[in-house]
């Protein structure tokens, strides 16, 4: 308990991202090479669908081959730890969910990073929106009745996520604790893997990104139950939020950006370029209207914005980690 509120406390007093770069004038030059987008997850998931459409409007923006690299694993830390030690000079990036850069403060009792101090922003792209869904073999057709069918079976359902402590697994146990249930968590290193079991029904259900999730569903391979966060998706407007069927909980209440970060000390010039950049790329009618149908909400805000939105969610998004009691190692 103690260890919990150090980090809470520790995330209210931190520091602005984006305070920590070099001023004056960035290389005339930039970008001088090849640009990386690192992403933390496998490919085939939300994040690296949003990657590679960012990494061709940057490169178009840009001058330069823009590339998209997938390092996985770890809850998102070995990717977010390779950009945080990265030369800081605008050509590493991360594109990052929430967990890597916010849950993870909580989650680990020691990180090789710390995303307050080794990272800062540039832009939030998208706001990922994530739906609760099963394998059509389950008997549920919402949430209420999902509770019912894994009250009744106790050990007999898995809740798939794309790593340790991510949403779906913080869902996972605070249904099991809070309405006595027992269920099994089965992490995976990206999103693109779990779909694939939870179309076979190796696993049974997942809170997963509507950018993933939405085809299968559409297809009727998968069913919906109930997204997350204060408002139904635009990709599926028929389907109710938590809030809607009785389940106000700020569990099921999450959002988040996918944000695009570097190394803490790049030149204050960069990233304002950076930002420039995302923000052009992803206000283009034909960049919003396909972030749109991923099954996402456009951004492209500033690094200032992005900066304040960061410090702003980090004290809740531990807040439901504590609630929820995952610990790693």
């Amino acid at each position: 308990m103690t260890r919990r509120r150090h980090l809470l406390h520790g995330a209210l007093a931190l520091l602005p991202l984006g305070r920590l770069g070099t001023a004056g004038a960035a290389d005339p030059d930039y970008p001088s090479k090849p640009i990386r987008i690192v992403v933390q997850y496998q490919p085939g998931g939300s994040t690296d669908t949003l990657a590679r459409l960012l990494a061709e409007g940057l490169a178009k923006k840009l001058g330069q081959p823009v590339v998209v690299e997938n390092r996985s694993g770890a809850g998102g830390i070995i990717g977010t730890d390779h950009v945080a030690k990265s030369a800081p000079d605008g050509h590493t990036l991360l594109l990052t969910t929430p967990a890597p850069v916010a849950a993870n403060l909580a989650l680990y009792g020691k990180l090789p990073y710390d995303p307050r101090t080794d990272l800062r922003m540039v832009s939030d792209v998208a706001t990922m929106r994530t739906v609760l869904a099963v394998h059509p073999s389950v008997p549920a057709q919402d949430v209420k009745s999902l509770l019912a069918v894994l009250r009744q079976a106790p050990g007999r359902y898995a809740m798939g996520s794309w790593g340790p402590g991510t949403q779906p697994h913080q869902i996972q146990v605070y249904m099991d604790r809070t309405y006595g249930l027992k269920t099994l968590h089965v992490p995976y290193k990206g999103e693109g893997p779990m779909a694939i079991d939870l179309i076979a029904g190796t696993i049974q259900m997942t809170v997963g990104s509507v950018t993933t999730l939405q085809p299968y569903i559409a297809a009727g391979k998968l069913r919906a139950l109930a997204v997350a966060g204060p408002r139904r998706a635009r990709a599926l407007p028929a389907v109710p939020t938590f809030a809607e069927q009785g389940y106000p909980d700020e569990v099921y209440a999450q959002t988040g950006p996918t944000s695009l970060m570097v190394p803490a000390r790049t030149p204050d010039a960069v990233v304002a370029r950076l930002g420039r950049a995302v923000a052009d790329v992803v206000h283009q009618p034909e960049v919003s209207r396909r972030i749109e149908e991923l099954g996402a909400e456009p951004v492209g805000n500033t690094p200032e914005e992005a900066d304040a939105a960061y410090r702003q969610s980090l004290p809740l998004a531990l807040r439901l980690i504590q609630a929820t009691g995952v610990k790693l190692d």
